[in-house]
């Protein structure tokens, strides 16, 4: 029997991989789906998501990006609920001058290794979304930028578990499990292996409802630039949008108000149209971050698997976490470079 100790979406679709696959497989948490996942954006943009001098994290990125659609195959042949699962694509624009020039600056860089993004004209822009403010400064298309709706995701896969009768165990994990264990349960993991450095990276979102006559106010995502501050907004199956997401290690773990207000103001910049939208929800959840921001995935003794530590990217490296615990667990390749992210590179 294995046991997945931590049931966000990393745990939960871990999980499945495995049961899916004929293992033995119980899921223990106390309350599955109710951390970071539960206030996750839940864009799959290995390109739009790139961060300058993280170059390991990017082969990393595109795989996941690619076993996606097969982890979405997996899901549907277990359960029927959605997962809000879009593949629309990605525009990300600039609201002046200084911005486009990041923008830019920012192509380059990702066709610099080997990533496609699409310079657009501002009306190719906003024939593709015509809620965009018609004073923006440029615009990039990304087609291969996707979304899911991480609660609906969350939602789905417990169904899948249950389905494949996988036991769930509501209850904090103490002290590692007997037997084969994958440790992903976040910020919580630090407490279980000694010598993982994780630490809480909070970040506030939003929620707006869609009113009847704006519907659909977008079609995809909207990543921007706004006086070099990063937003964006995700147009949900269920018209909804969310506008985030701040980043902040200050210990406050609830919505600030400065943010809320900067948030709506950045995203009001680039779509107007959010200022008739219903305010329906602000929440602020913690991500668990390691000193380089690299995750910790790998084997780290004969029974324990560590795969924790995804930062900003834990919903985007979801398909690649399960897909490699698969591979660690069955002792074949997983078809890619882990070295940095040995869990024990920080170890003293």
């Amino acid at each position: 029997m294995i046991t997945v100790v931590g049931g966000g979406l990393i745990g939960l679709a871990t999980a499945l991989r495995l049961a899916d696959r004929g293992h033995e497989v119980t899921l223990q948490d106390p309350a599955p789906a109710s951390g970071a996942t539960h206030h996750a954006g839940g864009m799959l943009a290995p390109v739009a998501e790139v961060v300058y001098r993280q170059e390991p994290l990017f082969p990393l990125m595109l795989r996941s990006a690619e076993l996606y659609p097969g982890l979405m195959g997996i899901v549907e042949k277990h359960t029927a609920l959605p997962t809000g699962y879009r593949t629309e694509g990605t525009l990300v624009v600039a609201a002046d001058r200084a911005d486009a020039t990041h923008l830019a600056e920012l192509a380059e860089y990702q066709a610099g290794h080997a990533m496609s993004a699409e310079r657009l004209p501002l009306r190719q822009a906003r024939a593709l979304e015509p809620a965009l403010s018609p004073h923006l400064a440029g615009a990039v298309h990304i087609p291969g930028d996707h979304q899911v709706n991480p609660r609906l995701f969350a939602a789905a896969l417990l169904d899948a578990l249950t389905a494949l009768s996988v036991p769930i165990v509501r209850t904090q994990a103490d002290t590692l499990p007997a037997g084969p264990v994958i440790l992903a349960n976040g910020l919580g993991a630090g407490a279980l292996y000694p010598g993982l450095k994780l630490r809480p990276v909070y970040g506030d979102i939003l929620r707006l409802g869609v009113p009847t006559h704006l519907r659909p106010l977008l079609t995809r995502v909207v990543r921007g630039f706004v006086e070099d501050r990063p937003v964006y907004l995700i147009p949900r199956t269920d018209d909804t949008i969310a506008i985030g997401a701040t980043s902040r290690e200050d210990d406050r773990p609830v919505p600030r108000t400065g943010a809320v207000h900067d948030l709506l103001r950045d995203a009001g910049r680039l779509v107007p149209g959010i200022e008739e939208c219903d305010f329906l929800e602000a929440t602020t959840g913690a991500r668990p971050g390691t000193p380089d921001d690299l995750p910790y995935l790998g084997k780290v003794n004969e029974n324990l698997i560590v795969s924790t530590g995804y930062f900003r990217h834990g919903i985007l490296l979801t398909a690649l976490a399960a897909d490699v615990a698969v591979h660690l667990v069955e002792g074949t390749d997983p078809g890619i470079d882990l070295a940095a992210c040995d869990p024990h590179r920080h170890k003293e």
